[in-house]
């Protein structure tokens, strides 16, 4: 299909990019160039990362934290490097920053740490200093927002249903932006924590962090931040967001997946109760009872992600190298040239922000007549890979009411040619379903 609106700007050599990343260099599908429109999903592996990960297994591998020997302290090394490496990346210290699997295990970290408050101070159980902030009592509240993505849904469900707590939401508009007049009466004395998302990772939706940090603020509220679809994809501060808490994963940033991270102000870690248990996080263990490390040591039982973490901090190299500016900007001209290629589409709807306004670059639609899955089929079948279904957002779904959506997410390794096969092959699947 021919567009009216502007090409992207090119802000590097996509070619010399796209080189990088030898999984763009396949074909699938009968011989069709790969082109990878599913980033907001997991993003794809550069070289740099990949050949990081292996020079350690090569030259280091070793257990952390824990011998006396060369590689080991060559391992501990590169795994604390790593750590400062990856917060820097955000702004922030290594003190501060805790590796989990992901940042699902990163979420359910933050609603651990209010279950095992509620029980120890139940039991009269010792807590760490600064803990009582994390007791809940019956009818205490637990604010999420309606574009939640389950990982920041369903720890906080769980987390209400064995204390009693209350949750409550944030609604959203028509177009998918939050709906800020709800924030001063769904925020009130009675919450103790608000979770949300910085970019919707269906909508789009760039939320407005200061208006609902301030609210929970004013209310002693801690506040907890997702920014899985925001690090990746533009210039983030850890202390300029002014949030409590920030989780986020390296699979979506270019890095390996089986690593997350958690960051938080140091007072926070340092009131946290451990949310694992076991070697590695201990101070000092005795058959009646044990003490625990500092932070962020105290997050981290067990044999750490070494590996992922030394893969990551060469994505944070990378991304550093394209600069988290030139990123962001990249993918503000290819979504705007998105949005105006498939509504030019007849048939062709978006679900959530139409225009180009503090949205991000995953952009979901749907096409009249046509189930997103038997779209994704088709697609799939001319090399584009897309996500459809629900994207772990029903209730955002059910919201808007669409049962599924397509969509497609861009990343530093796409170009307009990508999104001009995308038109190309939703106008062939409106002739081949006959709904042109």
């Amino acid at each position: 299909m021919t567009l009216t609106v502007p090409a992207p700007a090119r802000v590097w050599n996509l070619d010399a990019i796209r080189a990088d990343f030898p999984i763009l260099q396949r074909t699938v599908r009968d011989g069709h160039r790969l082109i990878y429109l599913d980033s907001a999903a997991t993003s794809q592996k550069p070289r740099q990362v990949l050949d990081a990960e292996r020079h350690y297994y090569e030259t280091s591998n070793a257990a952390v934290h824990r011998g006396a020997h060369q590689l080991a302290e060559e391992a501990t090394e590169c795994f604390e490097s790593a750590r400062q490496r990856i917060a820097t990346f955000v702004g922030g210290a290594a003190q501060e920053l805790v590796f989990t699997r992901n940042a699902t295990e990163a979420l359910n970290m933050m609603a651990y740490t209010f279950l095992n408050a509620t029980l120890k101070k139940a039991t009269g159980s010792p807590l760490p200093e600064g803990a009582d902030r994390f007791v809940l009592s019956a009818g205490d509240e637990v604010v999420v927002t309606e574009m939640e993505h389950h990982a920041n849904l369903v720890p906080w469900q769980e987390l209400c249903d064995k204390t009693g707590a209350v949750l409550k939401w944030i609604g959203i508009t028509d177009d998918g932006r939050l709906d800020i007049a709800d924030i001063g009466s769904v925020i009130t004395p009675k919450t103790k924590v608000v979770s949300f998302s910085q970019q919707s990772n269906l909508l789009g939706t760039i939320t407005p962090v200061d208006l609902v940090a301030d609210a929970a603020r004013a209310v002693g509220a801690l506040v907890v931040l997702d920014a899985c679809q925001s690090v990746p994809h533009m210039p983030v501060s850890v202390h300029e967001l002014n949030v409590d808490v920030i989780t986020w994963s390296g699979h979506k940033m270019l890095g390996p997946t089986g690593i997350g991270c958690l960051w938080a102000r140091s007072e926070i870690l340092e009131s946290m109760p451990p949310f694992l248990t076991g070697g590695s996080m201990i101070e000092q263990v005795s058959m009646n009872g044990s003490t625990f490390a500092p932070p962020p040591q105290r997050f981290e039982a067990g044999v750490p992600m070494v590996a992922q973490a030394v893969g990551l901090a060469a994505a944070c190299d990378y991304l550093d190298a394209l600069t988290m500016s030139a990123v962001e900007e990249h993918e503000r001209v290819l979504t705007g040239y998105a949005l105006a290629g498939l509504q030019a589409i007849p048939g062709v709807r978006i679900i959530g922000p139409n225009d180009n306004i503090d949205r991000g670059s995953a952009v979901s639609f749907v096409l009249e007549g046509v189930h997103p899955h038997d779209l994704g089929q088709l697609l799939d079948d001319q090399g584009i890979a897309v996500r459809v279904g629900h994207h772990c957002a029903w209730p955002t779904c059910r919201r808007l009411a669409v049962p599924a959506t397509t969509r497609l997410s861009t990343y530093i390794y796409n170009g307009q040619d990508d999104l001009d096969a995308l038109f190309d092959a939703v106008g062939q699947a409106q002739v081949f379903f006959g709904v042109n």
